[in-house]
């Protein structure tokens, strides 16, 4: 139960149902105050109408005791003259207050006069209208009659006429807001009765509708528990047709799915080939060591030195290229002056069993941001690779992208030989790759030195293509971004 209360289910249905209720309870309050007020305006119409006739009557002339004011035994009357006071009043009127009118009875009459409150905040004009003539000016006020012994709120409604006689007198009507309140309190009423209703259906609906939205997501977590049990990568997890978010995220899911797959694949592979690749030196070397065993003076220490060499250049190759699948970053970069690297590589090089002629054009060489030990293994790569290839003749060349200006560094490593077919291009960065001429693991190479090359420059954020170099043979270039990307991509 309290898994199922704190799901996202539950969690959306629970702020569906409050958002709708919140919005309800305030909807349902303007209505009422809507109501309430348009209810209260009428009644007010009611007693100015009701005022303004008998102010009429008045002011045509009909006397007092000739008015009739059993007409208005819903709306109860009371009219005053200027001395304050009581000249008419309706038909069982018993009491009447709230009309601010401190009246004298001229007949048995109980009087309770309260300060009315004038929602309008105006009083009436001093200026008493003209004789004959009804004011324009109207005042309203809450209060109670009492007719017939049942007490009850008036809407009151104050209105002057003047008498052709000259009198000015003060008409005040009443109209009952019984029936205002009647109908706040039923409206009232079926609102909170509603309401539960309301909310209910809308929880439901809620709870359904989430459920059906959902129900991609248990199917994505449901495979994914599944894939993790069998360990299957080739399995997918199911994409909804819908557009949406979830639909996204099963792409998503998908998406590193696959990249774990080529990942685990690569791992495996790497792994299958490096055992291969170590069992040869390996072998080798217990040879060596079984014949020195038997026969000591058979014991050939160059060759034993050659094959261990071998192997721990195989073991380095190997332990870089693990460091940089698992994303492995060297220190923080620093500028590096390419010339200056090569001039240092070509120094530190062994002079090789071939004639091979090295020229260097580093005359225009620009500065890049990295790990100056790993670029220096980068040519390192290049120049073991042109010098198992070459014939005669290796050139190395640095640059700057776009004739010179400011840019992309670039290093061009040519070599005479016999070059790479283009089918081969992108094949030859794989690891463990040797083309045919290049197969004997007599000249030292694995197949990983063009593979430690290529994820080195990726590192650095830079990209390395071969293509025909104008000797005839192979054209490595290295593209190196400017220091600013640089120093972004390989900190």
């Amino acid at each position: 139960m309290p898994r199922l209360l704190g799901s996202v289910r539950a969690r959306a249905t629970l702020g569906a149902t409050a958002v709708v209720a919140v919005a309800l309870v305030a909807a349902g309050l303007v209505v009422m105050s809507l109501l309430r007020a348009n209810l209260a305006g009428h009644a007010d119409l009611q007693a100015e109408m009701t005022a303004r006739e008998t102010a009429a009557k008045l002011a045509t002339g009909i006397p007092y005791n000739r008015l009739d004011l059993d007409d208005t035994e819903a709306h109860p009357v009371q009219i005053v003259d200027s001395s304050g006071r009581v000249r008419a009043v309706s038909e069982d009127l018993q009491s009447i207050s709230g009309t601010g009118n401190p009246a004298t009875m001229p007949w048995p009459m109980t009087t309770t006069t309260l300060s009315a409150e004038d929602d309008d905040d105006d009083d009436l004009d001093e200026e008493d209208p003209h004789p004959g003539q009804v004011s324009d000016e109207v005042r309203h006020a809450t209060g109670r009659a009492t007719v017939e012994g049942s007490t009850a709120d008036y809407r009151f409604a104050a209105v002057q006429a003047t008498t052709p006689g000259g009198d000015t007198v003060t008409v005040y009507a009443g109209a009952s807001l019984a029936t205002t309140r009647h109908a706040v309190a039923a409206v009232s009423r079926g609102m909170l009765a509603g309401l539960p209703l309301l909310l209910a259906v809308v929880a439901a609906v809620t709870w359904l509708v989430t459920r059906r939205a959902l129900h991609p997501v248990a199917a994505i977590r449901g495979e994914l528990t599944e894939i993790t049990s069998s360990g299957d990568l080739t399995r997918r997890v199911p994409v909804p047709r819908s557009r949406d978010e979830v639909a996204d995220l099963a792409a998503a899911t998908n998406q590193t799915l696959a990249a774990l797959e080529r990942s685990v694949t690569r791992q495996r592979a790497f792994v299958a080939d490096a055992a291969h690749e170590l069992r040869t030196p390996i072998a080798s070397l217990r040879t060596h060591l079984e014949v020195a065993a038997a026969h000591p003076q058979l014991l050939d220490v160059s060759e034993l030195i050659v094959d261990v060499v071998r192997l721990q250049h195989l073991a380095a190759d190997l332990l870089l290229l693990a460091r940089l699948d698992a994303g492995d970053r060297p220190a923080p970069p620093e500028p590096v002056d390419l010339a200056e690297l090569v001039r240092d590589e070509l120094r530190r090089r062994p002079q090789g069993t071939r004639d091979l002629a090295i020229e260097a054009d580093v005359a225009n060489a620009p500065r890049v941001m990295g790990s100056r030990v790993r670029l220096a293994r980068v040519l390192s790569n290049l120049l073991d690779n042109a010098e198992r290839h070459a014939t005669a003749r290796i050139r190395v060349e640095l640059g700057a992208q776009d004739g010179g200006q400011v840019g992309a560094a670039v290093l061009r490593v040519a070599d005479d030989g016999a070059g790479v077919p283009p089918d081969d291009r992108e094949r030859i960065f794989e690891r463990f790759v040797r083309l045919d001429e290049a197969r004997s693991r007599d000249d030292g190479g694995a197949g990983l030195g063009l593979a430690i090359t290529r994820d080195l420059v990726q590192a650095h954020g830079g990209k390395i293509t071969v293509g025909d170099a104008p000797e005839g043979g192979a054209l490595f270039q290295v593209q190196l971004p400017p220091p600013a990307e640089s120093h972004c991509r390989t900190r």
